[in-house]
């Protein structure tokens, strides 16, 4: 059979089978086995493994068994990658937090990570993939439910998380935000005022442009909820993920790709230019540096 071409492998590659390749790549890599070992103890091509972890087909439920047991996977690690495998590709699928925060999805990790263009948008809070440790901290930790290491854990996942917005691969991004989400104290007036500024250095970076949809910019329905839309090298088709508080939804059926690009062109009609919004961000970390000075003030008055 000769090499696959282009259109092939894009009917063939999905977000789910790129995650599904990826779990089996991991399971390899814990096992500390060469894939050309591997495949030649199955009696597989090497190409059919190779394909597999990279997502570019797929296989029988017998074959996903006899690949987990030699590579010894643990049993939670064996459902997982069954429960993946026995999904089918409807465009749209559900990845279930477990207690904790999208930033741990492998799902969401993979694709952001081979992202060549991201274009994010959030209402209300300062998009994950730009905050600060301490505006992380304080986000994660206001539900008060979950305990200290719980708390510096998903910080942590989150701040190395961001790695993919530096460095020679990191992706053109777009970052929408809503001034709304400027206004909303998250922790204390000096943390806002660290953020905004980490938010109007950001407007400096190479590839990366923060742009601010101002409170006096006209209703629009595409206001309504985040998203992030991702786009990739050919042959892989864009997806984009909406996040709950308990569950990530990601999407990659053609015609719902197509809205979330028209909602994309909507909000860079509603935001301001990247020069403007420097300025908002500066002028937003001032209010809170003079909010910081009273509450100061009213401490040594106490």
């Amino acid at each position: 059979m000769g090499d696959l071409g282009d259109e092939h492998l894009a009917r063939m590659t999905t977000a789910r089978t790129r995650e599904l390749g990826h779990e089996l790549h991991l399971a390899r890599k814990r096992a500390n086995l060469k894939a050309t070992a591997v495949a030649e103890e199955l009696g597989w091509s090497p190409g059919k493994l190779s394909k597999l972890e990279r997502g570019w087909r797929q296989t029988s439920e017998w074959d996903y068994g006899t690949l987990l047991g030699k590579l010894g996977v643990d049993p939670q690690t064996r459902a997982r990658i069954h429960r993946i495998a026995a999904e089918q590709d409807i465009g749209h699928f559900i990845r279930a937090h477990n207690g904790r925060l999208s930033d741990n999805l492998l799902c969401l990790m993979i694709h952001e990570k081979a992202a060549l263009t991201m274009a994010v948008y959030e209402p209300m809070v300062i998009p994950g993939l730009l905050q600060t440790s301490a505006y992380a901290k304080a986000m994660i930790s206001m539900s008060g439910e979950d305990p200290l290491e719980d708390i510096d854990f998903c910080t942590a996942a989150r701040m190395d998380r961001q790695s993919i917005l530096t460095g020679s691969s990191a992706p053109e991004a777009v970052f929408y935000i809503h001034e709304a989400a400027l206004q909303a104290v998250v922790g204390s007036a000096e943390i806002m005022h660290d953020q905004l500024m980490r938010l109007t250095f950001m407007c400096e970076w190479s590839h990366l442009s923060p742009r601010v949809i101002p409170r006096s910019a006209p209703g629009h329905p595409s206001l309504r909820g985040p998203f992030n839309l991702m786009t990739f090298g050919r042959p892989v088709k864009p997806v984009s993920y909406t996040e709950t508080d308990t569950a990530t939804l990601f999407i990659e059926e053609e015609q719902a790709i197509t809205t979330y690009q028209r909602k994309k062109n909507a909000l860079a009609r509603l935001a301001l230019d990247a020069e403007q919004s420097r300025s908002v961000f500066a002028q937003w970390a001032d209010v809170y540096d003079r909010r910081g000075d009273r509450d100061d003030q009213g401490s040594d008055l106490a």
